[in-house]
């Protein structure tokens, strides 16, 4: 199993459950945040690199990996993007950092964006790797986008459907997704495989992933909304997205990010949607440069 060499592991308490996650380094704070099907190791390759430079945080969102699974409500607003970013927020408090820079994937991107709009102090730099806003996403939705976005609507589908479905068969949707979404399978060591499908195969992780998605249609949705014009991303912003993925063909990433942060750079990264597995020198080497 890949090692985060010189980071210790921690599980902090919350208002709503506990955060599980690692920290290493010396310098500026600096949170990590994961994607779909992942956990906090899908930064393995790239959080030593960061740790050369600053203080790294890497946490498993609520929901996945070793974090808790809190009982969600009918509305799912437990596991809105709004509440996931306010934890994220009390867990970088609890260890002791009020002001860090934020990176996020997939994800991990949309928890990142909302806690640069929910609470400016916090956030000093914000990136965003392979997104552009939720509401943006569904405004452009297409027959194109329902084909090849699929999980979303299938992960937000009622309850129980998606769940008993993923039960039975957790690796099929866990290597569905790395394989398909990647340029490099290979870029998925078998133990590392082996890890996300253990953590996706917990009932509770698999139901609280599904009430994350169906908050996403809802919830997230109708936040940035009620946002949009309104709320401004105020702090530095750098996305990244994957040269051949479906955001280079269906979107204007950096014009999506423009009308909604004042300041905006960013680019390609020659890779498929796991910028930070598949081409982790790259992916460190800007988010160190932006960083700095």
């Amino acid at each position: 199993m890949p090692t985060f060499d010189g980071f210790e592991e921690f599980d902090i308490p919350t208002t709503g459950t506990t955060i599980h996650g690692r920290r290493g380094g010396a310098g500026p704070p600096v949170l990590l945040l994961h994607g779909i099907p992942e956990t906090h190791l899908m930064w393995h390759r790239v959080a030593p690199q960061l740790a050369e430079r600053f203080t790294v945080i890497a946490t498993d969102l609520r929901g996945f990996g070793a974090s808790g699974t809190p009982a969600s409500t009918p509305d799912h607003a437990p596991y809105s993007m709004r509440e996931i970013a306010r934890e994220q927020v009390e867990v970088m408090n609890a260890l002791g950092y009020d002001r860090f820079s934020v990176v996020g994937h997939d994800r991990g991107a949309r928890c990142a964006y909302r806690m640069a709009l929910d609470h400016p102090g916090n956030v000093a730099r914000l990136a965003v790797l392979d997104v552009i806003p939720t509401a943006d996403t569904f405004r452009n939705a297409d027959k194109d986008f329902l084909l090849g976005f699929w999980i979303w609507s299938f992960l937000a589908a009622p309850e129980p459907v998606p769940e008993q479905l993923i039960a039975r068969a957790p690796a099929v949707i866990v290597n569905h997704m790395l394989d398909s979404w990647s340029d490099d399978p290979d870029a998925f060591p078998p133990e590392v495989r082996a890890e996300y499908v253990d953590k996706f195969s917990d009932p509770d992780t698999i139901h609280a992933i599904c009430e994350e998605y169906r908050a996403s249609v809802t919830l997230d949705y109708e936040h940035d909304e009620a946002d949009r014009g309104k709320r401004r991303i105020t702090c530095p912003v750098l996305a990244l997205w994957s040269q051949s993925g479906a955001f280079a063909s269906r979107y204007q990433p950096l014009e999506a990010w423009r009308a909604w942060a004042d300041e905006v750079q960013g680019g390609p990264i020659p890779a498929g949607h796991f910028l930070a597995e598949e081409a982790p020198g790259e992916t460190a080497r800007r988010l160190m440069a932006f960083l700095t």
